[in-house]
């Protein structure tokens, strides 16, 4: 066994160290009220992670408390969002599997006096909570009869109250520093019809209350958490300590991942999609792990961004252009090299004849990536940024009497530009320098600019896809964004591409020479390349 790389593990050590368990059980605990997004993928490398370090099992734990925010679609999309991940799930486990349990558990507070029903609506509960530095102040429902609050309890399970009329609240402590303490509400009124149990309940459990009973019918021995869960502890411990549970599942909490420029918030993400604002939730710009797949980004790079993150106690904010180069470093070693041009600008080798096959670079980074063939032609198309009529000093691409070298092939010469009726540059004739092929270059000619290209006759059409944050800024972005939104967080060009593209898998990943990192697909009869990121690495840290 490897030594503890956070304080998680330590804390798994020292528990297996003193015998508190045996094995190691966790659980990933998403609720299905919308797609997961980057900050799950950190989650599930804690959970999952920590499970199969020390031989344990992780369940996946669907918390369905909330029937009226979720859906069957969602359980679905998180499932394949896992698989995608590479992680794979002892047991697919529900809250809703254990609703008869934890209502008798509910029935067991009443008893012992730990439980009441309360009269209060939400917003004379939260009136009366108190603050930091008040104590709250108690209900008067709050010395209920035993038997009186047995009674109320089995007649909202029936259905005689509406929405709100009524609630069950746990006997604690209104005084409590803890807020969460003052005598919390573990059960509402909810008439939804759940994805899964229909209008068997018409009552549904709280959360926090929920969390440590399932936690224990599991068996989960480490139920890890985010830090926003840290001040509710005592409530998840005071619910298994109440309830005798033996062994009691330990919680630990630790920090979210954040990432600026991104929208890190389903409720945020649920209106982009029904504002429309973004094509869905799997759209490329969105920070869901459907939404990354769909772009193209590789699970490994975000599996080794949650690593190189690393598991600590304080939340911190990580920068957009880390996660970026992290992606980036991983598509540089992997992706296959490609050509594809953006405005393209005819070429014409006025002293060429006929065709051939170049070798084209697969990736330079790889010591046996080898090479493939790419045909080479007479006309040809380059970037039309390439060339310049009135080029800046020390400028290295294509200018009038200037070299420069088409990649993987020859030096050329830019001999004439052909111009239109309104001056713009409709065509280049160039001289090709025979024997400057690369490779075996005799040629003596020294061309600082390296050129990417494709062949004119060969190429085909796509359209290429390139992508802006869809956050201005790079304030927290758990804040509002609605005044934040970039309104240009995607852009469209037309392209001219080689063949080789069109024929590649779809999805495959490729670094266009030049331009960034694109996945390929087919939409139609159209070649979409669309962009991963970025080919300049801009982070600094």
């Amino acid at each position: 066994m490897s030594e503890p790389s956070n304080f998680i593990e330590q804390i798994v050590e020292e528990d297996k160290a003193e015998g508190r368990i045996s094995a190691v059980r966790t659980r990933f605990p998403p609720e299905p009220n919308g797609y997961l997004h980057i900050g799950h993928a950190k989650a599930m490398f804690v959970d999952f992670g920590t499970a199969e370090k020390y031989g344990g099992k992780c369940n996946l734990f669907f918390d369905d408390t909330n029937p009226s925010k979720e859906k069957t679609e969602f359980v679905d999309a998180i499932r394949a969002d896992i698989r995608w991940m590479g992680y794979s799930w002892d047991k697919e486990v529900y809250a809703s599997d254990f609703f008869d349990t934890i209502y008798d558990y509910a029935e067991k507070l009443i008893l012992m006096g730990k439980a009441f029903v309360c009269d209060y609506s939400p917003e004379e509960i939260k009136a009366t909570r108190g603050t930091l530095t008040e104590p709250g102040q108690e209900s008067p429902y709050r010395n209920r009869s035993v038997e009186e609050n047995l009674r109320l309890f089995r007649e909202m399970k029936a259905g005689k109250y509406q929405d709100g009329e009524k609630c069950l609240r746990a006997k604690i402590d209104m005084s409590s520093p803890n807020v969460n303490l003052r005598d919390p509400v573990i059960y509402r009124i909810l008439h939804a019809t759940h994805h899964r149990t229909g209008d068997k309940w018409c009552i549904y459990p709280m959360y926090d209350y929920a969390h440590p009973i399932c936690d224990f019918l599991q068996g989960v021995t480490h139920s890890l958490c985010t830090l926003e869960f840290e001040d509710h502890r005592p409530l998840y411990d005071w619910v298994g300590v109440t309830l005798g549970f033996s062994p009691k599942p330990r919680q630990i909490e630790f920090a979210r991942l954040n990432l600026t420029n991104l929208v890190m918030s389903k409720r945020y993400l649920k209106k982009l999609v029904e504002e429309g604002s973004v094509r869905g939730w799997d759209d490329p710009r969105m920070p869901t792990l459907a939404g990354l797949r769909n772009r193209g980004i590789p699970a490994e790079a975000i599996k080794d961004f949650c690593a190189r993150a690393g598991v600590t106690k304080a939340n911190a904010e990580c920068e957009i252009g880390y996660f970026e180069a992290v992606v980036r470093d991983y598509l540089n070693a992997h992706a296959p090299r490609a050509m594809a041009v953006v405005d393209p600008l005819p070429v014409v080798l006025t002293n060429y004849e006929g065709e051939e096959e170049i070798d084209f670079e697969i990736n330079q980074t790889q010591e046996n990536a080898g090479t493939r063939k790419v045909k080479f032609g007479k006309k040809l198309f380059i970037e039309r940024a390439d060339f310049s009529l009135d080029p800046p000093p020390k400028y290295h691409r294509l200018k009038l009497g200037g070299y420069a070298r088409l990649k993987n092939a020859y030096i050329v010469r830019c001999d004439e530009a052909v111009r239109g009726e309104n001056g713009e540059v409709k065509e280049l004739r160039c001289t090709y320098i025979s024997e400057s092929r690369s490779g075996n270059d005799t040629s003596g000619i020294k061309a600082k600019g390296v050129l990417h290209w494709v062949n004119a006759e060969t190429c085909v059409d796509a359209e290429l896809r390139q992508y802006e944050h869809l956050l201005l800024d790079a304030e927290y972005a758990g804040q509002d964004f609605s005044e934040r939104m970039n309104p240009h967080s995607e852009h469209i060009f037309a392209a001219k591409a080689e063949p080789y593209l069109a024929q590649a898998e779809e999805g495959e990943a490729f670094q266009l020479m030049r331009t960034g990192y694109y996945k390929k697909c087919t939409e139609g009869n159209t070649l979409v390349l669309s962009e991963i990121v970025s080919l300049k690495d801009n982070f600094h840290p």
